[in-house]
């Protein structure tokens, strides 16, 4: 029984996993305008990402806009490879944990081992994973449906410490937009809105925002 659960397990969060929007092989990256929006502070910069995924940011001086634009360009596009599941799953097992209204919770044993997934109608609706020495725990409320694979829209993200499993960052509540451009069906972000609670515990809004946006040669 036990190895029934693991097959169904797996079999639904591969479904899930394969239902992700992901860009075709042969993307040679993109280019625009940014615009990064905090309190009263507006920024507007030129970027270039290449396809090797690293951001260059043109026209903005401060360093720490430019790091945070450039972070954002990565961490959208990186979850936009193509990974075949077996590649990145091979050596994982999905147990059940629990099934609920939110979803089908599951963990894993094997490779990554600790790790938790939750899926609710062939979405990925929560991810608990280590990385680089540190949980990160999402939980996503909303997807746009491209037609040829899901994007989480709107969604929470926080750290967590591994060892005392403690949170140890704020919960930052993120919404994207996407826009849908070339031929080719690519959807990329157009706008970040991320809120969370500073130390005096009052929300701060940040907001990225891309346009003029058109696919390189």
């Amino acid at each position: 029984m036990d190895n029934l659960k693991e097959i169904n397990c797996k079999e639904i969060f591969r479904k899930a996993y394969e239902n992700r929007y992901t860009w075709k092989n042969d993307f040679f990256g993109y280019q625009g305008k940014c615009i990064f929006l905090t309190n009263n502070n507006i920024q507007e910069g030129e970027f270039v990402l290449g396809k090797d995924f690293k951001p260059n940011i043109q026209k903005i001086e401060d360093e720490k806009v430019v790091k945070s634009i450039a972070s954002q360009l990565f961490e959208v596009c990186i979850h936009r490879v193509k990974r075949e599941f077996e590649l990145v799953h091979s050596e994982n097992n999905f147990n059940l944990l629990k099934n609920s209204e939110s979803g089908i919770e599951m963990c894993v044993s094997g490779k990554n081992q600790g790790d938790k997934y939750r899926v609710k109608n062939n979405h990925i609706n929560m991810v608990y994973r280590r990385i680089h020495g540190s949980i990160i725990e999402i939980f996503v409320e909303e997807f746009l449906d491209t037609g040829t694979g899901s994007l989480s829209k709107k969604y929470t993200s926080q750290q967590i410490d591994p060892d005392t499993l403690q949170k140890k960052s704020q919960k930052l509540e993120y919404e994207d937009g996407f826009l849908n451009i070339g031929k080719e069906d690519y959807w990329i972000l157009n706008s970040r809105t991320i809120k969370y609670l500073n130390q005096k515990q009052e929300e701060e809004t940040q907001k990225f925002v891309f346009e003029d946006l058109c696919l390189l040669n």
